[in-house]
This record gives structure tokens, sequence and C-alpha cells, in this order.
């Protein structure tokens, strides 16, 4: 911990260490009032910045206007952003300069280093190539950070066809719809959501399944939202499993009896909803003369110390002895599927997982997928196979943290099994 607290503290100062040195350069070769104001304006979004961050926690965001909170949220994000990229330019153009350098020095001592006057003869110095790169980037961060705040609600669904020898014949064609971290505690705009749940229905699902946090922190959380989220039915059924915020372990509750009071009315509006919650047991679904089975774990997660209150010895009881031949197991984090479900049950066909959101942040388009969470998540988004066992990870359906999307939507998706 103290090690990951030295590192970070490293990062933000020479963060801002060389956001002074561009502010600096820009403002050196201008004239009062000029110069004023973009040193004034600099310390003032520093302060507001660092304030923000500080004051994060203990900020009463329920009292605040959505928007103005929304805004303060992506503009301090898109700012610190901001200000990492731009000290990453500035120090790679530092390491080309102090490289220069040495060479110079070692092959040319008496001659003095001129390689960005040179630069400058044919255009501008490569120091100020640099500079203008970093503020650029630094611009376009807070920018879209601040344009991702518009995303928030603009879910998108993916579509996936999976074809699997031993599925049931009754079973083929069967449509599943998967949704993920709802995050109710996040949301601000009804409206939304619902476009959100009728894009759901829209696709006319057979079967149902939801793959954990159903909110932030508290059960009451969802209380304006169940009205919307009971609309969700299909034939076969509404399934759902427990991620790791809908515990409550990330609040801090006057005593240890509100904590599991809060769980339990969060395990009674599953069942309100009409959602048939799985908490660390299976059930069989029946079509035809055929059955598949369901298997829902709570939590489960060998990453970043997410707890562990799953157990699959306890969903899976008495199955094994069972002649069901397709298996879906739903499981809120990805890491469970590396960490035990392909080593020690292999005959689990689907998994179905949510969790990392896609970090809400990074890149999708033809031929290229990437996202930060990537370095800590292996499997992180979309469709995964290893050997006959899939694992499909929903980019979730709400939001954490910071208030929007960029680059990574919000998702729906609809699984056909052939």
């Amino acid at each position: 911990m103290r090690t990951r607290f030295l590192i970070f503290l490293t990062i933000v100062l020479l963060a801002e260490f060389y956001s002074f040195i561009l502010i600096r350069s820009i403002a050196k070769p201008m004239a009062n009032p000029w110069k004023a104001i973009i040193y004034t304006s600099y310390i003032a979004v520093t302060l507001f910045t660092w304030t923000s961050f500080i004051l994060m926690r203990s900020l009463n965001w329920d009292a605040m206007p959505p928007m103005a909170k929304n805004l303060i949220i992506a503009f301090t994000m898109g700012l610190w952003v901001a200000k990492i990229l731009a000290a990453t330019v500035m120090m790679l153009d530092d390491v080309r300069r102090i490289c220069m350098w040495v060479i110079n020095y070692i092959y040319n001592p008496t001659t003095p280093d001129v390689t960005d006057e040179i630069a400058k003869s044919n255009g501008i110095s490569r120091s100020t190539f640099f500079k203008r790169t970093a503020l650029i980037l630094g611009g376009t961060a807070v920018g879209a950070f601040l344009y991702g705040i518009t995303n928030r609600y603009n879910y998108k669904v993916h579509r996936v066809k999976l074809k699997f020898a031993n599925l049931p014949a009754s079973f083929k064609g069967l449509k599943i719809v998967q949704i993920s971290d709802i995050h109710s505690g996040s949301f601000d705009n009804e409206h939304a959501v619902s476009r959100g749940v009728e894009k759901v229905m829209h696709e006319e699902p057979d079967i149902i399944f939801f793959t954990g946090d159903l909110v932030n922190n508290k059960a009451e959380e969802i209380q304006p939202y169940t009205h919307l989220f009971s609309q969700l039915t299909a034939p076969l059924g509404v399934y759902s499993t427990l991620g790791n915020h809908d515990y409550g372990d990330y609040v801090t509750w006057p005593s240890d009896d509100a904590k599991r009071q809060n769980l339990e009315q969060l395990k009674e509006t599953h069942d309100k909803m009409g959602w048939r919650l799985l908490m660390n047991e299976h059930v069989e679904i029946e079509k035809g003369n055929d059955k598949i089975a369901v298997i829902g774990i709570e939590n489960w997660g060998a990453k970043a110390g997410f707890p562990k209150y799953g157990s699959m010895s306890n969903a899976y009881a008495g199955l094994k002895e069972k002649d069901i031949p397709f298996k879906v197991l739903l499981s809120h984090d990805p890491s469970h599927w590396d960490a035990e479900v392909i080593k020690d049950y292999q005959d689990i066909d689907l998994t179905l997982s949510g969790h990392t959101h896609g970090m809400q942040f990074g890149i999708e388009i033809p031929g290229l997928k990437w996202s930060p969470v990537k370095y800590i998540y292996k499997n992180w988004a979309g469709l995964y196979q290893k050997g006959a066992q899939h694992l499909y990870v929903n980019r979730g359906f709400g939001f954490l943290g910071y208030p929007g999307r960029l680059g990574i939507l919000p998702e729906i998706t609809v699984i056909e099994l052939a």
C-alpha cells in the first residue's frame, strides 16, 4: 500500500511540475495583462482540481444539481488525465535532450548542442513541438472527458452468435439478453434509463441474465427504478446474481446488523422485480424435452482484493449427478473464469460476467479494442474462448465514478445459441 501511494504521489507531483513548466513557457513571451491572466487562471484551476480531488468523498453530491456534479467530476478527471499526458510528453522531451547532450558530450565535447536551433531554422524547434503536442493532448483530454458525459445513457447492443455441439435441440436459436453493472445509485435521468429497458425488451429475449452490481452501495438506490426494471420479462425468466458493490462493503454502516438488513432488502428487491436471484445455487431450465442448467454464484474476484463470497462447490452441489449437457454460469467478476472455472469446471460451456465496465474509457473501432483496464484484467470486454469454453464480459449498463462513457459505451448483450 505504501509503495502504491509513493508511486501515485510521484506521478501527481511530476504532472504538476511539468504542467507549470508548460504554462510558464506559454506565458513567458507574453506581456501583461495576458501573462497575469494565464498564471491566475492556472492557479485557480489547479486549486479547484486539488480541492475537488481532496473533498471528493466528503462533498454532499446528492444535494448538488446533477449537471453541476457531472461537470465537476468530468472536468476534474479530465484535467488530471490532461496533466499526466502533458507531463509524459514533456518528460520525453527532457529524455531526448539528455540523450542528445550525452551523445554530443562524448563525440563533440567542445561543440555546443545546437540541435534545437538547427531544427528551428527549418521550422519550429523540437522542444516547441513537444510543448505544443503536450498542450494539444491536454486540451483534448479535458474536452473528451466533458464530451463523455453525454454518452452515459447511449446504450449499444452487441450481438454474438455462439455454436455449441452439446446444446440440446430445443435450445437451438435461444436468444439470451445479458445486462450487468446497473449501478442505480449513479442514475440521474429516469427517462434515459427507461430507453435502455425498452431496448432490452425490443430484442424479445427468451431469457434475461443480470450479472451483478445493481447498486453502488445501498439497496435504497434502486428503489426509484424498480418500476422500470420490473418490466424486464422473458418466457424462460430473468435470473440475476450479486456483484461486489451489492454487499455494502464500501460505506460505513452504524452496525453489522444494518449492513445485513441492507443486503436482505436488496435480495427482496430482486424478488419484487421478478428476478430470480441465484445465491451459490443452480436452476434447471426446461424447454420441450430438454434441459440446461444456469448456475449463479455470489461475487468471486481474483484481482485487487475483491471479495470471494461465491462458492462453486455449493452452486454445483448435485449438478454432476444430473444428465444436463449444457451449463451457463453467471459470475460477476471475469477473473473468476481464469482462476477457477476453466481449471476445475470444464463442463461449463458459457460464463457471463461484467464488473470491468471496460473502464468506461477506451477505443473500440474495427481492428482495435483497447482500454487501460486490459493491464489489470486479461478478459475485460466482449467474447473470450479457451477450448470449448466461452466467456462473455459485458461492458456494463450503468456507470460509476466518472459520470460518462468515452469510447466504451453502455452495453446490452444479445447472445444467440446455435
